[in-house]
């Protein structure tokens, strides 16, 4: 199966070796996506709202590089540091993924790599899923 690799020049990306995104046919993972900039800041310090829409539209590039959108996102992992701020986080994911509806884990860790990380995000993509979402009950 063909392998398509998109990198975003990220120093953790050739440090630990991995790619931001893979696409192997019609599949798309993007790794785990945090909020930091491309000097390696992080954006957002201690606000998961700004972190998760960051982290969000890093992946929605990853994702159009890829031939992709966020619209065939089928599934959501959040590993944040704090579960007690949830809501906000959840507010940023409804926010682009209201009508997607992807199946959403998330998860407190004890921490990231860097302290004031938050939030770390990793998805997974179908391309060519169906226009319409049914879900049970509609």
């Amino acid at each position: 199966m063909h392998r398509e690799i998109y990198t975003s020049g990220s120093p953790w990306e050739s440090r630990v070796g991995y790619a931001r995104a893979v696409r192997a046919g019609d599949l798309i993972v993007v790794a785990g996506t945090t909020a930091t900039d491309e000097e390696g800041g992080v954006v957002g310090q201690d606000d998961p709202y700004l972190q998760t829409r960051f982290i969000l539209q890093k992946i929605d590039r990853a994702l159009r590089a890829l031939g992709a959108t966020m619209e065939d996102v089928i599934r959501t992992r959040m590993y944040v540091t704090d579960i007690n701020r949830w809501e906000e986080i959840g507010r940023a994911h409804r926010e682009v993924f209201a009508q997607v509806r992807p199946a959403a884990t998330m998860v407190e860790v004890r921490r990231l790599v860097l302290p004031e990380m938050l939030v770390e995000i990793e998805v997974e993509a179908r391309m060519g899923t169906p226009e319409r979402n049914a879900a049970i009950g509609d």
